[in-house]
């Protein structure tokens, strides 16, 4: 037996495919929804095993299973006059393509974060940095659970991040019992941009915002109205603000200077993984 060493360059890659089934039987996958999409292009199921590679009854043998598995029609023939006759997706073949294109979609790109995050096997594995993506919340913080204090209505969390900054969420009771929320565990903060207030010169400043995140600004991005601010936390990690125009001139703000990102508890959205 020969051993082959791979190139220095190559590296691990997660991949995978998704399909939808029946039972215990496949209704299809990529390769059965991109020939429903070609019949959909070409109007035959002729010109459709052709452009797809494949024979006709190899067609036409996919498409009658589907037909069968799918409880009505996914292809429907009509009779012609001159012109011959055609094939069409049915209403409801279009709307499953459709839906099947979106499932696929989001598929991949969790495969592609999932890639990203986990193959690297020098790190452990954590399904909150995964998972810690795609929501509309600018700011994700991935922390500790250090402290539950319960009150009459909403118990108030506070979340230590890696660096030692604490960030504190007051929640429903309802919500705290729902997440399983206990000292100890990994949760995610989720603040959003336009729920965080930048401040300089606070020394001897009294403010009724809980959360109070020192450091230096790193990036000040302007836009057509409003203006992102990025702060460099001192104790790692960073926060996002999105500040008016005005406030931007009126302030001074620019890189290198210190300032404070200021977000109320009851702001501050808590997620942990299934």
């Amino acid at each position: 037996m020969t051993l082959r060493r791979r190139r220095a360059n190559s590296r691990l890659e997660l991949q995978g495919s998704v399909w939808i089934s029946v039972g215990d039987q496949t209704l299809g996958g990529s390769d059965r929804f991109g020939l429903l999409r070609a019949v959909a292009d070409q109007g035959s199921i002729t010109q459709a095993a052709k452009a797809y590679g494949i024979s006709y009854k190899a067609a036409w043998d996919a498409i009658d299973a589907m037909n069968a598995l799918a409880g009505e029609p996914l292809v429907e023939r009509s009779a012609g006059g001159r012109g011959g006759g055609s094939t069409r997706l049915t209403a409801r073949g279009q709307r499953l393509v459709e839906r099947f294109d979106q499932i696929d979609s989001a598929h991949q790109r969790f495969l592609r974060l999932l890639d990203e995050q986990s193959i690297d096997l020098d790190q452990p594995f954590s399904m909150l940095k995964v998972l810690n993506m795609k929501t509309s919340a600018r700011n994700q913080f991935v922390g500790t659970v250090t402290s539950l204090r319960s009150g009459a209505v909403n118990d108030e969390v506070e979340l230590t991040l890696p660096g030692g900054t604490r960030i504190v969420a007051v929640i429903t009771q309802e919500s705290a019992q729902g997440l399983g929320l206990r000292t100890g565990m990994k949760a995610i903060a989720l603040v959003k941009s336009s729920s965080v207030v930048v401040a300089t010169d606070l020394e001897g400043a009294k403010v009724s915002a809980r959360n109070q995140l020192k450091g230096v600004i790193s990036a000040v991005t302007p836009g057509a109205v409003n203006a992102e601010a990025v702060i460099d936390i001192d104790g790692g990690g960073s926060v996002a603000a999105i500040v008016t125009q005005g406030s931007v001139k009126s302030m001074g703000l620019a890189t290198g200077m210190r300032a404070t990102a200021l977000f109320k508890a009851t702001s501050v959205i808590l997620a942990v993984t299934a």
